[in-house]
């Protein structure tokens, strides 16, 4: 599989809030946390309507391996346990809480015991936390190695390439030493002797804080990576940082490495210090119909509207308004959505940022070639997707695709390729499984 080294784009930055210490939201009247804030299976709920919740309180139990808890974000009444319809369209289980305005701490909250590498396993699959890069992996099962001898490096990744995002460098520069903690505890429990912390150039404080991590701890290393998107992906980060290839259909580990977002390793240093689980997260808020941007810690279900509401509110009526970044976001249907785990931002545009460009034809320039940091061929899958030639877009390797969306920011004809490119998947998908069954009626 070709990697281009100098690939990517260099999309605009927009760092309007890295110099902004976030500001701890007051508890909304009311949250709505939904159970399936993580890949794999959702939570189930163990509350019902009527009861009396705390902060820090199992409110949904992890319902299989690939799966993670979710705790109550604030102290209250829990009013209903329902379905709720998600940004991306699908249902999920939810429990409404009303606040007492207490924020009235779980009597259980109490640091684990620690001491070995099956009980730090455990520890953080209890902590409830997942990929908050914006991944959603339940970080338990990343980090349950059953052979430690094939890991041979851990990644940390801040390099948050995105337009608009500060939050993960803000954990850099104001949560030192729970980054500190945490790979003492890659260290302890993992035995890992190489860890290498990943920065975009475009954060020189963050850069500076993590650099005194590293001058400290001979395992421990800094890589200044140029500032050009997308270099927080995991597998671009992978190559640039190692210089090692994750084949097709294959883990990080297979390569011999594990990928951590630096909040998520900042916040299970502070849950095995504390016991608090993940029951709040820093976001950035931010676009160009914000009145006022700045970065804020929200109670994780709080609805978008307060968060808004609660920053300053809006200086132009928003056109769009978006979980994540300009990249790789997605677009929200209503601002009752609730803030879940792995956001990072919650982006308000205008309307003359928010149109979407009219499509032309292909002009078969190769910017969307030139421009793939994993070196695909967008306009193969084009063709191969019209003419439903799957074979051919087996063969292109679609799926390898993650949609980071360079392919469309560098297409002068603005053709929408990454709605095209998640078509061609689905169709491939579908193809190999209809393909899979005839092969298995052919065998009984």
């Amino acid at each position: 599989m070709p990697f281009f080294k100098m690939s990517g784009v260099h999309a605009p930055h927009l760092k309007n809030t890295a110099s902004m210490q976030p500001i701890r939201m007051d508890a909304p009247a009311n949250v709505v946390i939904p159970m399936n804030m993580h890949i794999g299976a959702p939570a189930k709920p163990v509350v019902k309507a009527g009861d009396i919740v705390s902060v820090g309180q199992l409110i949904g139990e992890a319902n299989g391996f690939v799966s993670s808890p979710v705790y109550a974000s604030i102290s209250g009444k829990v009013t209903k346990v329902d379905k709720v319809t998600c940004s991306n369209g699908a249902f999920a289980d939810a429990v409404w809480i009303e606040s007492d305005g207490e924020m009235r701490i779980c009597e259980d909250i109490k640091a684990p015991v620690v001491t070995n590498f099956d009980e730090f396993v455990a520890a953080v699959r209890n902590s409830g936390v997942v990929g908050l890069g914006g991944a959603g992996f339940p970080t338990a099962v990343k980090l349950g190695v059953k052979d430690l001898s094939k890991v041979e490096e851990v990644l940390l990744n801040g390099a948050e390439c995105e337009p608009y995002i500060t939050s993960d460098t803000r954990t850099m520069i104001d949560r030192t030493e729970d980054i500190k903690e945490g790979i003492a505890l890659l260290e302890k429990y993992l035995g890992v002797k190489k860890i290498i912390i990943g920065i975009e150039q475009n954060k020189p404080e963050a850069i500076a804080k993590m650099n005194g991590i590293a001058e400290a701890d001979s395992r421990v290393s800094v890589k200044v990576l140029p500032s050009i998107y997308p270099q927080g992906g995991e597998k671009v980060l992978i190559y640039k940082l190692t210089g090692k290839i994750v084949p097709e259909g294959k883990l990080p580990l297979d390569v011999g490495t594990i990928v951590l977002n630096v909040t998520t390793l900042a916040t299970i240093a502070a849950y095995i210090r504390t016991g608090m689980p993940l029951v709040e997260k820093c976001i950035t808020v931010d676009g160009s119909a914000v009145a006022s941007p700045k970065n804020l810690i929200v109670p994780i279900g709080t609805s978008i509207k307060d968060v808004f509401e609660f920053a300053g509110g809006f200086k132009e009526t928003p056109k769009k308004v978006m979980f994540g970044g300009l990249m790789m976001g997605i677009a929200v249907p209503n601002l009752d959505q609730p803030v879940i785990k792995n956001n990072n931002a919650v982006l308000a545009l205008n309307e003359k940022d928010a149109k979407r460009p009219e499509e032309s034809p292909c002009i078969r320039c190769g910017n969307c070639v030139n421009h793939c940091p994993l070196g695909l061929n967008p306009m193969g899958f084009a063709k191969a997707l019209a003419a439903k030639d799957y074979e051919e877009l087996e063969a292109l390797k679609v799926n390898l695709c993650m949609e980071c969306g360079c392919c469309a920011f560098s297409c002068p004809a603005k053709r929408n390729i990454i709605a095209r490119n998640k078509l061609a998947k689905s169709e491939l998908r579908t193809y190999q499984m209809k393909k899979a069954e005839k092969e298995k009626e052919k065998e009984a």
